[in-house]
């Protein structure tokens, strides 16, 4: 798939307020800093699209990108920043599961993951909630190019381990650095098959 045109719409914290109509829409979530903005600006091709930031924590609205006039890239708000306190991640909690459980139009759910730690405990429980609750999801490690040698395969393998605990059947998984535009074409060719098998239905 090429993306041609992506532009900015809404940005809200509420999901009843989200864009009206039927386009599927692709929500790509994660702890602060996992590095999301640059995925997104990577995959669209966009510089500034979604606004990248040295500060965790920044994103805590909904943003809706819309793309080639027939689809949405959704930016969610980054979960488990600590020093955000316990209203803010109460607030940011709200928003993010009012539009994961509510939203209709949310046709896949990224999960993007810092290739470079060991699996992490707030991961495996949200990965564990959208299964609980049926939330059709795929996997992102970001940060590909900052492990050398056989580092990258050691850590994926060490995490695909660690879901098996829990999961019969893996969800689908993608390798991703935005500064090498590694993974592009992969997650960009996932989500245009899911539209074509919308389209054919």
């Amino acid at each position: 798939m090429e993306i041609t045109n992506a532009e900015f719409v809404i940005s809200n914290t509420d999901v009843k307020k989200c864009p009206a109509g039927t386009f599927p829409e692709y929500a790509f979530i994660g702890r602060s800093n996992v590095g999301k903005s640059s995925l997104i600006n990577m995959l669209t091709g966009r510089k500034g699209l979604a606004m990248t930031s040295a500060t965790p924590g920044k994103t805590m609205l909904i943003n809706h990108f819309l793309i080639n006039n027939s689809w949405y890239l959704v930016d969610l708000p980054g979960y488990g920043y600590a020093r955000r306190g316990q209203k803010g991640q109460e607030q940011i909690r709200t928003i993010i599961e009012d539009y994961i459980l509510e939203r209709e139009q949310m046709t896949n759910l990224f999960v993007l993951i810092d290739s470079r730690l060991e699996p992490q405990k707030i991961d495996l429980e949200f990965m564990e909630w959208l299964g609980e609750n049926g939330i059709p999801f795929a996997i992102i490690f970001t940060k590909a190019d900052k492990l050398k040698g056989g580092r990258l395969k050691i850590n994926i393998s060490a995490y695909l381990r660690e879901l098996r605990k829990q999961w019969e059947e893996l969800p689908p998984y993608f390798i991703t650095s935005s500064e090498e535009r590694l993974g592009r074409t992969e997650v960009l060719n996932y989500i245009e098959s899911i539209n074509k098998e919308l389209n054919s239905k």
